[in-house]
């Protein structure tokens, strides 16, 4: 006689067997291709309620399971002014799915809401800095992300487009102001299509963005951000070009230096008669 599965478990077994190759080895392969995980890591996992965050800490619960490297696992869900509903919406969703969230609070919505510029740059600055610093304080060594491929592909087009430089978001990074610290993105090779397509497939639903900026400006910060009109675009080139976003992501793992005019590492500027006269002939045939 069968048992009947609890939702959780339901959540979980989809994420090994209907999705296993869409989620679980693209994660798994993010892990192992840039090295996010070392023996003994405490890993906060950030879970801000949406979709990529919850499988973020669904995918990391697993990995915990099976990996024989042994690190331990905080999930930190920071409430950075939520509305009423959306912060219970973030709890029955952890409850649901048996992710046993540590919860903080913070005033960051206020804050960045009275900003007269750039409002929302600074509230991903100052999240930024509150899971750092609370992570920190109980003895993680890591925080992970949920940004995914996508995120990565559209910030790289952005870079260009609206930033003037050839920039990625890398899988991983050091922390410049909390030293011994790391950000790690362990969905780095996961296609947001198919986070969509797990979260459907299971009936789960997830807050979106749940700033309050927004919801008193109805929805017109989203409707007119730069993100949005690239993943718009990117999805409109890909119809005649089905390999695009591919090329894009690989293009920022072959980067042709020497063919590149200037060049930015550390903070400094190379330019093109520097790199040039660091080049020998062999170099440029």
């Amino acid at each position: 006689m069968s048992r009947t599965l609890e939702p959780y478990q339901i959540v979980e077994s989809s994420i090994l067997k209907q999705f296993r190759k869409r989620l679980w080895a693209p994660f798994i392969a993010a892990v192992k291709t840039y090295e996010l995980l070392s023996p003994h890591d405490r890993i906060a996992v950030c879970i801000s309620g949406g979709k990529d965050s919850m499988l973020l800490a669904k995918l990391m619960q697993e990995l915990q399971r099976q990996s024989e490297v042994p690190f331990d696992l905080v999930f930190l869900v920071m409430d950075p002014g939520y509305a009423p509903a959306n912060r219970q919406k973030i709890e029955q969703n952890a409850a649901l799915l048996h992710i046993p969230i540590t919860l903080f609070e913070t005033d960051i919505f206020s804050t960045a809401n009275a900003a007269v510029h750039s409002p929302c740059y600074l509230c991903a600055r100052m999240r930024r800095g509150h899971l750092y610093s609370k992570a920190q304080e109980l003895h993680c060594n890591k925080i992970a992300l949920g940004h995914h491929r996508n995120d990565v592909i559209e910030t790289t087009v952005l870079s260009m487009f609206y930033g003037s430089q050839l920039q990625a978001m890398p899988p991983k990074l050091h922390s410049k102001n909390f030293p011994g610290m790391e950000l790690i993105r362990p969905l780095y090779c996961v296609r947001e299509d198919d986070i969509i397509a797990w979260a459907n497939t299971n009936h789960l639903e997830f807050i979106r963005c749940a700033c309050r900026f927004t919801e008193q400006n109805e929805g017109r910060i989203e409707a007119t951000s730069k993100r949005l009109e690239v993943k718009r675009l990117l999805k409109n080139l890909q119809e005649s070009n089905p390999n695009l976003e591919n090329s894009i992501f690989h293009s920022i793992h072959a980067v042709a230096l020497d063919t590149m005019v200037g060049v930015k590492s550390h903070g400094k500027l190379l330019s093109f008669p520097e790199l040039y006269e660091s080049r020998s002939p062999q170099d440029d045939e």
